[in-house]
Order: structure tokens, then sequence, then C-alpha cells
């Protein structure tokens, strides 16, 4: 490790870095977002009846989507968390 970080290994920039806080910021607000729009889509698919207004197919990919997207949201937020606690880690 050179200076907390992973040492170069292709030819990206000397002073190449990543938004690694504003990922955890975006990853920290939609989690919730995305999870809780994907509890709502589900709850409405199912209660919804067959000549409602979006149909149900239309609710439940919804759902999935919304379900989708708070997965790669929450391993976003783990992937970042770790690189951070690999960054702070103290060099030996």
């Amino acid at each position: 490790m050179i200076g907390g970080r992973v040492p170069r290994t292709g030819t990206e920039p000397v002073t190449a870095r990543s938004a690694v806080r504003l990922r955890l910021l975006l990853s920290g607000i939609f989690l919730p977002l995305f999870a809780a729009s994907c509890v709502l889509f589900g709850v409405w698919a199912a209660h919804s009846r067959a000549v409602d207004s979006p149909g149900r197919a239309v609710l439940v990919a919804l759902a999935v989507v919304c379900g989708v997207l708070a997965l790669a949201a929450a391993l976003d937020l783990l992937v970042v968390m770790r690189r951070l606690r690999r960054e702070r880690r103290p060099s030996r």
C-alpha cells in the first residue's frame, strides 16, 4: 500500500480518485428509498384488481426494478464501507 491506497496497476492517471464519500451518501439515500418503493409497489400490486390502472403486471415490474436497484445500492454501500475501512487501517 502506498499512503493508505492500493498501488496503481494500470494506465490510470496518478491523480485519479473515486468519489467514495459521494457514493456513500448516494447509496445511503437511495437504499431506503428504493426499498420502500419496492414494498409500496408490491403491496399496491397485491391489492389491485384486474380492472385497475396501472395493471398488476406493471406494478410487479416496478417492484422488481426497485428491488434490484435497492440491492445494487446495498452492494455499493458495502463496497464503499469496506474500502473506507481498508483505507483507514494503519499501514504496516
